[in-house]
């Protein structure tokens, strides 16, 4: 209880943390009522780009659709990649680093390599050709994330596990013969989580980066709206460089994923710091 008050303390002195929790909040609640807030984008009008008004608060593009409903419905498509990808690295990487990190002997060492490989792979040209080989799809895209990401929370967990697997409790566990998976589950797991937590919240911040990134390039779902496909929709029109410039456009999208990844950023380092007050 007191460990629990003094993290919600130090947390709460955390000004940029609590803009980080802030901006999280405000996403999620985007993502979730996307349908609530703006109907969804669809077919065209005969407002082509107006810029942004009462009617229109981030303007319209060429095709007259709102910008607004358009980056609305892109939070709920950013936010359900992220939970993809991170699930999908936690179910990998969390497991791999634990056993890899508490595993003595020719099983903790091949794991072991398998990160330090994995770890060595070139991340984009692998995520542009999987996603091309998959096919254009919201989930193919959460799932290459995921697969890429798994590495960086694999050597996070495998590195906390074994500074935790050297304290007296876990000698004193085995020699009461608690099994492996007991220690790594109830006494590991839990000691280590801060820094898993803190991995997790920059896995959210780089997913959403790499689906923007693989939208723009054409390996998005064409049929979803997310933040990357507006962007891809504005360059290809040519919005980027005409004169008049279209600026709302390709900018509003711009600045939300630059929200989005520095409040997740804001947001770990704040935890970070929270659960280890000494380091900061």
């Amino acid at each position: 209880m007191y460990e629990q008050r003094s993290f919600i303390k130090v947390f709460a002195e955390n000004k940029t943390g609590l803009f980080g929790l802030f901006g999280v909040v405000l996403i999620i609640f985007i993502g979730t009522f996307a349908g609530v807030i703006a109907e969804y984008p669809r077919g065209y009008s005969l407002d082509i780009l107006h810029p942004p008004s009462m009617a229109n608060p981030f303007g319209t593009d060429m095709l007259g659709l709102s910008v607004f409903a358009q980056v609305v419905w892109g939070a709920r498509t950013s936010l359900y990649v992220s939970f993809v990808a991170v699930t999908l690295a936690a179910v990998i990487g969390i497991p791999a680093g634990l056993v890899s990190g508490y595993v003595k002997g020719r099983i903790g060492a091949l794991i072991d390599s398998i990160i330090d490989i994995s770890l060595t792979l070139p991340v984009l040209p692998l995520m542009i050709v999987i996603a091309a080989i998959m096919g254009p799809s919201v989930t193919n895209v959460a799932i290459v994330i995921g697969l890429l990401a798994w590495p960086s929370l694999a050597r996070v967990t495998r590195n906390s596990t074994m500074k935790v697997a050297e304290m007296q409790y876990i000698e004193a566990a085995r020699c009461l013969h608690i099994s492996n998976f007991n220690i790594l589950t109830r006494h590991v797991l839990l000691n280590i989580a801060g820094p898993v937590l803190v991995n997790l919240t920059l896995v959210m911040a780089t997913a959403v980066l790499s689906e923007s990134g693989l939208s723009f390039l054409g390996l998005g779902d064409p049929t979803a709206w997310s933040w990357g496909t507006i962007l891809r929709r504005a360059w290809a029109a040519g919005a980027v460089i005409d004169m008049p410039n279209p600026w709302w456009w390709w900018s509003i999208p711009s600045a939300f994923i630059v929200f989005y990844v520095v409040c997740f950023n804001l947001l770990g380092s704040a935890v970070n710091e929270a659960l280890n007050p000494r380091t900061s």
